[in-house]
């Protein structure tokens, strides 16, 4: 196999063809922070901006995926529980976007 002539600048968790579960966390992890701050937190008031923060975390998500494994091993389940964590996470920025629609309803 023969090495490229040029290697891409920059640190390696940030290049999109390699996989990498660092930048999954983090693009999860900051779609929530991010719904944190659009929603007004304590508050929830309705804002459509939310499904930026929504978009980001399912990106987090499907990069999660593509780091899983054939077999199983401790990396395997740091996978599997990061996936738990990104469905916790779109689960709860979809709370954030559609409780002010519908919170009538209590």
């Amino acid at each position: 196999m023969s090495r490229p002539l040029l290697r891409p600048a920059g640190p390696r968790f940030l290049h999109i063809t390699q996989k990498s579960l660092l930048r999954a966390n983090a693009a999860s992890l900051g779609g929530l922070a991010l719904a944190f701050l659009l929603s007004n937190f304590p508050y929830n008031i309705a804002n459509p901006l939310l499904v930026l923060p929504l978009l980001l975390a399912s990106l987090g998500a499907a990069d999660a995926t593509r780091c899983m494994q054939q077999r199983w091993n401790f990396y395997h389940g740091a996978v599997i529980l990061s996936l738990y964590m990104d469905i916790l996470i779109v689960t709860l920025i979809l709370f954030f976007l559609l409780w002010p629609y519908f919170h009538w309803l209590l």
